[in-house]
Order: C-alpha cells, then sequence, then structure tokens
C-alpha cells in the first residue's frame, strides 16, 4: 500500500523510521541502518523537511532528525505507517483473543524503526492462549510478510524498551 504511494524506497524507510516510533537519527547513521548512500538519504530528509514532516536540530555539527508531530497529517501519516507495518492489526487480534493480556510491546527492530522483516513483541499475561498465538503468527506472515517472533511473561521484566503499548 504504501510502496504504490510512495515510489522512493529511501523515503517509505525514513517515514517507517520517524512515523512508527518517536525516533530520532543523524544522516551518517540512517544511511548506515537503509545500506543506502548518504546523498540519498539527505535528499530525501530535505525533502520531508521542507514538507515540514521532519523537524531538524543541530546538536553540535550534526543535525539531527525526528517526526513533527505537530503536522497536521501526524496522525495520519503514523497510521498509514502502522497498517503498512501490520501491527494494529496483529497487536488488535492478539490482545482480544489470547486471553489475559495485560500489555503487550513491540520490540527490536520495529522499534527502532527498521523494517528488518521481522516484528518481535512481548506479551504480558496470565493463561495465555498459545495455540491462537502460532495461528495468527502464520496467517500475519500470510498477509504482511513479516515473520513475528513472540516472548511471553506472567510478570512484566524490569528493563523493556518497547514502542507500542497495548492492552489494559
Amino acid at each position: 500500500m504504501l510502496d504504490s504511494i510512495v515510489t522512493s524506497k529511501t523515503r517509505i524507510k525514513l517515514l517507517l523510521k520517524f512515523f512508527s516510533h518517536q525516533n530520532s537519527g543523524y544522516l551518517r547513521s540512517l544511511a548506515k541502518d537503509f545500506d543506502e548512500s548518504t546523498n540519498s538519504v539527505r535528499v530525501e530528509l530535505n525533502r520531508l523537511t521542507d514538507a515540514g514532516l521532519l523537524l531538524q536540530e543541530d546538536e553540535g555539527k550534526t543535525k539531527i532528525y525526528r517526526a513533527n508531530d505537530q503536522h497536521p497529517f501526524f496522525s495520519e501519516i503514523r497510521a498509514m505507517v502502522s497498517k503498512f507495518l501490520g501491527l494494529d492489526e496483529l497487536m488488535e487480534r492478539i490482545v482480544k483473543r489470547m486471553g489475559e493480556v495485560e500489555k503487550a510491546y513491540i520490540v527490536g527492530d520495529y522499534a527502532k524503526g527498521i523494517d528488518s522483516g521481522t516484528v518481535e513483541m512481548i506479551l504480558i499475561g496470565k493463561n495465555l492462549d498459545t495455540n491462537y498465538l502460532e495461528f495468527i503468527r502464520e496467517k500475519t506472515f500470510e498477509k504482511v510478510k513479516r515473520k513475528v517472533n513472540v516472548s511471553i511473561f506472567e510478570e512484566e521484566p524490569e528493563s523493556i524498551s518497547g514502542i507500542l503499548v497495548f492492552g489494559k
């Protein structure tokens, strides 16, 4: 869906990075993460900044970019990115049908805004339906072509750096 609307692969990667989570980044790091030339990343950063979708801040000699959460289309772009990644539907299904899910986290590459093809999740809850989890993992792969790895805990571990929290 998103790739048919936005034709630049680098721009898609930047939108995923900045609108899937409140991430920030700088030119060289982004180019390395995306395995793209700094010039192609710079061009797209400039376009998104000129459009007001990204904000740029100077930290010494380094320019840091982040999503402009005050932009009128911020929520819409974030929703499009979430749907593109298939995370909204996946999380909603899991939380509703898994049983007593207290919290659900997305961690790993997706938490960093990198579309690696694998979604890593942590579920916190008791008496969760692992058979349903296996079914939904297979369906998610068929539908959005992304592997889903899930870790289940009865109590929340001390350190989780999740991006999206769902649940009660």
